[in-house]
């Protein structure tokens, strides 16, 4: 065989192992998609459920309600042009 074409299978083998190589990759990026979804269809399950006292979906629920009482005072702040306190009557 001459060198071109110990070069041209070479190039070839590169590429096959390559392409398989790839194909691994896709297939483990699959498998740990498939195993993530999974997961979070567990945790949705168990966060949905209401439950009484300490728990994250009372702190979510907290949080949420905490986040809309601060945009109701910087809208009452940027509506009325005074602080808060001062808009409420505690100062």
């Amino acid at each position: 065989m001459n060198s071109k074409e110990e070069q041209t299978n070479s190039e070839a083998t590169n590429l096959d192992d390559e392409s398989s190589i790839e194909k691994q990759k896709d297939a483990d990026f699959i498998n740990e998609n498939n195993e993530n979804n999974k997961s979070n269809e567990k945790s949705k399950d168990i966060e949905d459920q209401y439950k009484f006292g300490w728990s994250s979906y009372s702190e979510i629920t907290n949080g949420r309600f905490a986040m809309i009482g601060f945009l109701a005072i910087i809208l009452i702040e940027l509506i009325s042009q005074q602080s808060f306190l001062k808009w409420a009557g505690i100062l």
